[in-house]
């Protein structure tokens, strides 16, 4: 079956080159961007109920934007000015370039990975006598923990931000040829609220095993599947779909 809907369960890309609107130009299919799950701040005082004083540590572990925002944000609100000897371990460039909102960069140690978090684990493993401090949501990908624990650092993990479920009422009665998902909690948001949801030949995409692992939990046909060694992209993968039910 021909696809002519996508919708993408993230926000819309704020770049005019972003591979979606290519796809939308070469298929002549209609993409909407709707997010499945929003992330909540939690509150200075919370913070220190998870025993976590911003003074005790030396160096910042940073694995998405979100990890950046609530960590300046929780600062301020503790009026903890962060010091300017403070090192910052990035997962990505794209991480360690959004740093620059919060602090200059070339001041800064800064620390950057190449993409999967164990690629900062030869950075890390130099500073072994540093406390480190990792701000992440309650969903903490498995790795993350083991990498550090095998490392034998001083680390400690800080609740920061909350992953929740969006309210998706108002797609009530709103059909799409494709769902496209990034997590399990987007699996599980789109039960949540739609909880007699039947596939039938709606197609489903997954980025990533945890998020395949969660569809099949609830029962879902995984159509369209990244990363991949051909598609290391949820748009590669969508745009080799449809070269093949759409021609």
């Amino acid at each position: 079956m021909k696809v002519k809907s996508i919708l993408v369960s993230q926000p819309e890309p704020k770049v005019e080159n972003s591979p979606y609107f290519d796809i939308q130009q070469k298929y002549k299919v209609k993409i909407d961007f709707r997010p499945f799950i929003h992330v909540e701040g939690v509150n200075a005082k919370e913070v220190r109920q998870q025993k976590i004083d911003l003074n005790n540590y030396t160096s910042i572990i940073l694995t998405s934007k979100n990890s950046v925002d609530h960590y300046f944000r929780v600062a301020e609100e503790m009026r903890f000015k962060v010091p300017e000897t403070m090192k910052y371990f990035c997962q990505s460039e794209a991480i360690a370039y959004y740093l620059q909102k919060y602090v200059v960069y070339r001041k800064r140690k800064i620390y950057v990975g190449q993409k999967d978090f164990a690629d900062l684990s030869p950075l890390i493993k130099k500073f072994k006598d540093d406390k480190f401090l990792l701000p992440a949501s309650d969903k903490l990908n498995d790795d993350v923990p083991q990498t550090l624990n095998d490392l034998g650092v001083n680390w400690t993990q800080g609740i920061f931000f909350r992953t929740a479920m969006s309210d998706l009422s108002d797609l009530a009665d709103v059909k799409y040829d494709v769902l496209c998902f990034f997590s399990p909690t987007g699996i599980n948001s789109l039960f949540k609220n739609f909880p007699d949801f039947v596939q039938d030949n709606t197609r489903i995409g997954v980025f990533g095993s945890t998020t395949k692992k969660e569809a099949e939990l609830f029962g879902l046909r995984v159509d369209i599947m990244a990363p991949t060694p051909e598609a290391p992209s949820m748009t590669m993968a969508i745009d080799q779909y449809l070269a093949k039910v759409n021609k």
